[in-house]
């Protein structure tokens, strides 16, 4: 191993801890600055690196932080809230079939406010509500998890769902309406398994009844009608415009920024949010940083070849049909998801594929393989994405510890499974259509 690779892999590393780690409160946008300036001086990569991975991940970061905007505006008018009290009072006080009906909640955020949006906005009202129901923790902990686990596993049905949809997509020119058409069967197959291994798992611990009348209404819940009336019209108008981006070839972000300028001024035109706060101090602005900073870190793998030897594994799955190569590939990058986190590897992974020289067509369903991989790996461990850290530490200021060693256990046995039947629903699904 040349100094080169041991300065790319070392660099790599030390921004992976501090990024984790957060030493006295250092953001991970400041982290990954950190290692790419060091990456740059060391000369492992090159401005114009930066400019190729500038290019590869803008229109996943600003679509990213559009979606969130959006979403933290609907989670302060009380829409979030306002679901999770439909499906509570629908659910009629059988708790079983409550605990099934978060799970589909969960999913449909998931897919159409990312899974970060479903993790953090989520979980808190699915406990505030749970909570009130007077249940003992005990019987609380199965619904937490469900709606953590449940916001990655189900992030796969549009490219929206995920940033790491986003960034695979653009990478291998996947329209909306392509990507749609390729994951929504497989989300169908995570979505069932995740139901059934949720279900098995917390069986015991799932309350039997509640009692839904001590509930509120969820009408009370809503702080502004005008918004929430917009907010179903703007979901249509952007679905349309996601279709006619895949036509003109619009990256997906510009359709979001402009949804969001649009919900942006209408709810500061009703008064109801403080804007100034929301856009300078809620909105994570950070992600655009650490998106180009951790990936101008990870393109010093590749310029070291690292990717190359990772592309050679791929290839020799591959080399045992389609359905070795989706297995494969998605395990692989599950497993380096949970390892070092989902946002580098999934572009190690998309740089390996591509480094295969493999016909286009099946680079595009090991491309898909590696987002379910990235998708579903992360539950595996607690640092395997950055919404499972922040998801923690909201529980943990609610008063809700979930250790690591808990995080742990339960996901080594959760995620395989769902991982697994998921990837052969790809495959499946991948034989019906004819590739």
């Amino acid at each position: 191993m040349d100094i080169q690779t041991v300065l790319a892999v070392g660099i790599f590393l030390f921004t992976l801890i501090l990024v984790i780690w957060q030493p006295k409160g250092l953001s991970i946008g400041w982290s990954v600055i950190i290692g790419a300036v060091i990456a740059l001086l060391a000369g492992v990569v090159s401005l114009k690196d930066v400019w190729t991975v500038t290019q590869i991940v803008w229109d996943a970061t600003v679509a990213f932080v559009g979606i969130i905007f959006i979403s933290l505006i609907l989670d302060k008018i009380g829409f979030f809230e306002w679901s999770a009290l439909h499906i509570m009072k629908r659910a009629d006080g059988d708790g079983k079939k409550l605990f099934v009906y978060i799970i589909l909640l969960g999913a449909l955020i998931a897919a159409f406010f990312a899974n970060d949006g479903a993790a953090l906005m989520l979980t808190p009202i699915v406990y505030a509500k749970i909570k009130h129901l007077g249940l003992k923790d005990r019987f609380i902990l199965p619904f937490i998890m469900a709606s953590g686990f449940v916001a990655d596993t189900t992030s796969l049905p549009l490219v929206i769902s995920n940033l790491v949809n986003i960034v695979t997509a653009d990478f291998f020119g996947i329209g909306f309406i392509e990507y749609a058409f390729k994951m929504i069967v497989p989300n169908l197959f995570s979505l069932l398994s995740t139901l059934i291994v949720l279900y098995l798992y917390f069986r015991e611990d799932i309350v039997k009844e509640y009692d839904p009348k001590i509930l509120k209404n969820p009408d009370e819940v809503i702080k502004d009608w005008f918004i929430f009336k917009i907010a179903w019209w703007l979901g249509g108008a952007l679905i349309i415009g996601f279709i006619i981006s895949e036509i003109y070839h619009i990256p997906v972000s510009i359709i979001i920024t402009i949804g969001a300028i649009i919900l942006g001024i209408a709810t500061y035109r009703e008064k109801i949010v403080d804007m100034k706060k929301l856009v300078f101090k809620e909105t994570p602005w950070k992600i655009v940083v650490f998106s180009i900073g951790m990936y101008v870190v990870v393109y010093g793998l590749k310029n070291v070849g690292l990717t190359g030897e990772l592309a050679k594994f791929i290839k020799d799955f591959q080399g045992f049909g389609d359905l070795a190569g989706i297995v494969g590939t998605g395990f692989l990058a599950a497993v380096l998801s949970a390892v070092m986190n989902n946002m580098p590897s999934v572009m190690i992974v998309d740089l390996s594929i591509a480094d295969t020289g493999l016909k286009e067509s099946v680079q595009n369903l090991l491309a898909y393989a590696n987002i379910i991989g990235c998708d579903l790996g992360p539950k595996i461990t607690p640092i395997g994405s950055l919404a499972t850290l922040l998801w923690l530490h909201v529980l943990e200021q609610k008063g809700v510890k979930i250790s690591w060693g808990y995080y742990f256990k339960t996901g080594i046995i959760l995620t395989p499974p769902v991982l697994l039947f998921t990837l052969i629903g790809l495959y499946l699904w991948n034989l019906i259509i004819g590739g």
